[in-house]
């Protein structure tokens, strides 16, 4: 059975030293795994890919569960993650919830990850 993580939060973009600068403090490793854990599902990168390449820069939840042949309770789960990590952000409509992308937050575990990748 998977260790679990300790709840923190994690909504705000990661800060800590790239990994192969110097190794990472039990804190901070925690940090970036449970942002990494929160992307570590199929339907959650496919999600994210929908959101990051959205023209209109957010998506409804309706429109999220068609895409990927889910329940939208099961996408809500999802998102639910995702915001939990940062990754997204919602925003209300009426009986609509609209996601976009935190691409600060995906930058930032980017920069984390590796400072050279992509440059």
């Amino acid at each position: 059975m998977p260790k679990t993580l300790p709840t923190l939060d994690v909504t705000a973009p990661v800060c800590c030293a790239p990994v192969s600068a110097a190794p990472l403090t039990d804190e901070a490793a925690l940090h970036v795994a449970l942002r990494l854990k929160a992307l570590a599902d199929p339907v959650r990168i496919k999600l994210m890919s929908i959101l990051l390449t959205a023209k209109e820069g957010e998506v409804c939840t309706c429109d999220l569960a068609t895409a990927v042949g889910l329940a939208e309770s099961t996408v809500s789960h999802h998102l639910g993650q995702l915001r939990k990590a940062g990754m997204v952000r919602p925003t209300r409509r009426g009986m609509n919830v609209y996601y976009s992308a935190h691409r600060d937050a995906l930058e930032a575990l980017r920069l984390v990850l590796d400072p050279h990748c992509c440059t």
